[in-house]
């Protein structure tokens, strides 16, 4: 035991001395921590964000992938705008189609009201001989060629007529003419209905288009103009330390705010113009 305690004791007043160094240093560590915490928590934060930043060359490589993403999807917007102005174009020539086909089918049934108006008086007599229904036949052919001219019907239809297949040429001329103008009035009002499903799908179309043209603009000026970057977390809690310590407003009284209301539009509003 003699030797034992001979051997320890001269190292006790240097461990101690080594422990009472390391306690001194920490409670400096700590006294610095209280008085001055701002200070340690930013050589800390940018020590931090340093070595979490990119490089130079990265930051370079990163640059020319924007640029480059950017000029792609600015060219695609400027395709998409030149596809949708032209899909707009054809809506309103569509448009003008329908109202044309509209006004020629309204004009051949008030021409049809008025012949059925004339075909209710009593029609004039003549004499039924071979010469009478040659010349009714004659009418008729001829009243269909200048109607086939028109385009007024179609070639089938006029077949049908020269054929005389569901056609009597011996009718007088005022039912022939009737016959002829309700076969038009049909011929027009399913032109109309066609030009109207042909101007619908084009406005769908257009619509699409104006869509997808606007979408491409969108996500060329994000491209262009890039979001900021996000803050570090430190920052983020000295912002909401800074936040927590600000006066706020007195019972009573709300903040003021201005907030911007965007009008809400209604109804169906034609294709955007570009």
């Amino acid at each position: 035991m003699q030797t034992v305690f001979s051997t320890v004791l001269p190292d006790v007043p240097q461990a101690a001395g080594i422990w009472l160094a390391l306690l001194a240093v920490a409670a400096i560590v700590v006294a610095a921590l209280i008085v001055r915490p701002d200070r340690f928590r930013s050589v800390v934060g940018d020590r931090i964000s340093e070595a979490a930043m990119p490089s130079s060359l990265e930051l370079a490589e990163e640059a020319r992938e924007r640029a480059r993403y950017a000029q792609e999807i600015g060219v695609a917007a400027s395709r998409a705008t030149a596809t949708a102005e032209r899909r707009r174009a054809e809506w309103l020539a569509a448009q003008e189609e329908v109202e044309e086909a509209w006004q020629a089918y309204e004009a051949a049934e008030e021409h049809v009201r008025r012949l059925a108006a004339a075909a209710a008086l009593p029609l004039p007599r003549t004499a039924r001989t071979p010469a009478e229904y040659a010349d009714r036949e004659r009418w008729l052919h001829r009243a269909a060629l200048d109607t086939q001219r028109r385009n007024e019907i179609t070639a089938r239809q006029l077949d049908d007529i020269l054929a005389h297949r569901g056609w009597d040429p011996r009718r007088h001329p005022v039912e022939q003419e009737l016959l002829l103008r309700r076969l038009v009035r049909d011929n027009l009002r399913a032109r109309y209905q066609a030009a109207r499903e042909r101007e619908q799908a084009a406005w769908q179309a257009a619509e699409l288009a104006a869509t997808a043209a606007r979408s491409l603009r969108d996500e060329a000026y994000a491209a262009t103009c890039p979001a900021p970057e996000p803050q570090s977390p430190l920052s983020i809690v000295d912002f909401t330390a800074a936040e927590a310590t600000r006066e706020l407003p007195p019972a009573g009284r709300p903040a003021d705010i201005t907030r911007e209301i965007a009008p809400m539009a209604r109804g169906r509003a034609p294709v955007q113009a570009y």
